[in-house]
């Protein structure tokens, strides 16, 4: 706890003028990614210690509609947080972003449930025989809204490689019991219902809504820069960034990042939150939610950052 203090009155320093100014009716907005809802839930608690006035305002959604509430409904926020970095410059720049944060890792894992059928012979090494067997039924979110979408398309096709099963791909996309939902936390309910068997999450999701989960080999859960060059070999065609276009995303590790929009409402209150969520306090609250922070963080452009944030980062590597 004395720890936390003393980075929240470093960070409160840092804005000393701004909370001077800044009462009554002030109102942070987040735009996040579904899969962020818990850790964004706690951040907000504790950057309430600092500011008890100002009022924090999420909405969750998939990374993809969360930035085109900004570039395409000409909706405001102060941060964008996204479950893919790169979606930000790709979406959003030049015109509402020119930088982002890369600040968590992730992994891709098949969760499942006490009721899910064959949960006591399914793993890492079946898992492609169980799901295509009839009254199974497996889901995942919209490849177009959601990235956790078309990583869960990538995964597929890496495995028919890993496992060396010709064919697989197809088996598993649109087969008997797949479901499909918006964003991928949205396919929670349905597990715990039992209207599903199984559904492809981060493990960040299986960690935070203590759900039974099978973790993949790391050749294909999309987890480490190890493999980056193998899983650029998977790739897939979704929505582009404007109505009507498309556009390939490939492979890649999972990385999370973040950015203020050019348009921000309370940019300086904008830069206090992401300071914290890069401050030790803020970095082990993803820790312990199961999302690896990378620390330092890493940018595209220092030299574009508000100068506030330039301590925790460092230039990432073309």
């Amino acid at each position: 706890m004395k720890r936390l203090l003393t980075s929240l009155l470093l960070v409160l320093a840092l804005t000393s003028s701004l909370i001077a100014g800044c009462s009554g009716g002030i109102t942070l907005t987040i735009y996040h990614a579904g899969s962020l809802t818990i850790p964004v839930d706690e951040m907000n608690k504790a950057f309430n210690q600092l500011y008890p006035d100002i009022g924090v305002r999420t909405e969750a959604a998939g990374s993809v509609v969360t930035i085109r509430k900004v570039t395409e409904l000409d909706k405001r926020a102060d941060i964008i947080a996204s479950a893919d970095y790169s979606l930000i410059l790709e979406m959003m720049s030049p015109e509402y972003a020119d930088w982002y944060i890369a600040f968590a890792h992730n992994q891709m894992v098949i969760c499942y449930t006490d009721s899910s059928r064959f949960k006591d012979e399914i793993d890492a090494d079946n898992w492609y025989d169980v799901l295509p067997r009839h009254g199974v039924s497996y889901g995942r979110s919209d490849p177009n809204q959601d990235p956790c979408g078309y990583r869960t398309l990538m995964l597929w096709q890496l495995a028919k490689d890993y496992y060396h099963i010709p064919g697989l791909y197809k088996r598993l996309y649109g087969g008997e019991g797949e479901m499909e939902s918006a964003k991928s936390v949205d396919l929670l309910a349905l597990l715990e219902s039992g209207n599903l068997d199984y559904a492809f999450e981060y493990l960040s999701v299986a960690k935070q809504h203590h759900l039974n989960y099978i973790e993949l080999p790391a050749e294909i859960d999309l987890s480490s820069g190890e493999f980056a060059d193998k899983y650029a070999t998977a790739e897939v065609e979704v929505s582009g960034k404007k109505p009507g276009t498309t556009a390939i995303r490939k492979g890649k590790p999972i990385v999370y990042g973040l950015t203020i929009p050019k348009n921000a409402p309370h940019p300086e209150l904008a830069i206090a939150w992401v300071s914290l969520l890069l401050s030790p306090e803020g970095m082990a609250i993803m820790e312990a939610n199961g999302q690896p922070p990378i620390i330092p963080a890493l940018t595209n452009d220092k030299t574009r950052l508000p100068d506030e944030l330039r301590k925790y980062v460092i230039q990432a590597s073309k």
